[in-house]
């Protein structure tokens, strides 16, 4: 990651200064991702810190906030692209044979991010968080909020320092990439899901 970073700084940063970058971080090791995190977030043209959507933790988990707090305290967003280190299978059932199944499973890798995310309090303990979700549609958002927010509501006992549905708490911390954009054929039917 570390490489990364510098490569990107070097060959492209120093060479167009319109352009901003992300901090790659290595999510398997939370205390080199803050160490990475700390040695280029005084760099303005960084501007999130980057985490593969897949990996051997959900990021919600509490062995992941030290790399929420430097977000945080830093003012950059999370941002989880769509990868794997591929160290783990993307689905939950195992690996894919086809390039398609790994495309349609990308909702899934970010709908088990989220709701770590939101269920393991990290939005509750880091208020000011932000994260950004690239490159896996939105289709998947409204049937996603109408779920997490009806079994919340069944099973919030289980976890009191949510103390908003996951519909709210998405609306005020997640922004999505609208690359791909998984619309339907009918302009209306955009509108539709959009709202």
């Amino acid at each position: 990651c570390r490489a990364t970073n510098d490569w990107v700084a070097k060959e492209w940063l120093d060479k167009e200064p319109r352009l901003r970058a992300s901090i790659l971080v290595p999510v398997d090791s939370p205390e080199l991702a803050v160490q990475e995190i700390e040695r280029r977030a005084g760099d303005k043209r960084f501007v999130q810190v980057l985490v593969l959507g897949a990996g051997e933790t959900l990021l919600g988990r509490r062995v992941n906030w030290p790399i929420l707090e430097a977000a945080e305290r830093h003012g950059m967003p999370i941002a989880l692209q769509i990868a794997s280190s591929l160290r783990v299978s993307p689905t939950a059932n195992g690996w894919p044979s086809y390039l398609i199944e790994d495309h349609v499973n990308f909702a899934q890798t970010f709908q088990s991010q989220l709701l770590s995310l939101i269920a393991e309090g990290a939005f509750s303990r880091y208020p000011k968080l932000k994260v950004v979700l690239l490159n896996a549609g939105i289709g998947w958002v409204p049937s996603f909020l109408w779920r997490g927010t009806k079994e919340w509501r069944a099973l919030r006992r289980e976890m009191p320092w949510v103390d908003r549905s996951p519909a709210e708490i998405f609306r005020e911390h997640v922004r999505i990439s609208c690359q791909p954009i998984d619309a339907p054929p009918d302009p209306a039917d955009l509108a539709t899901l959009l709202e």
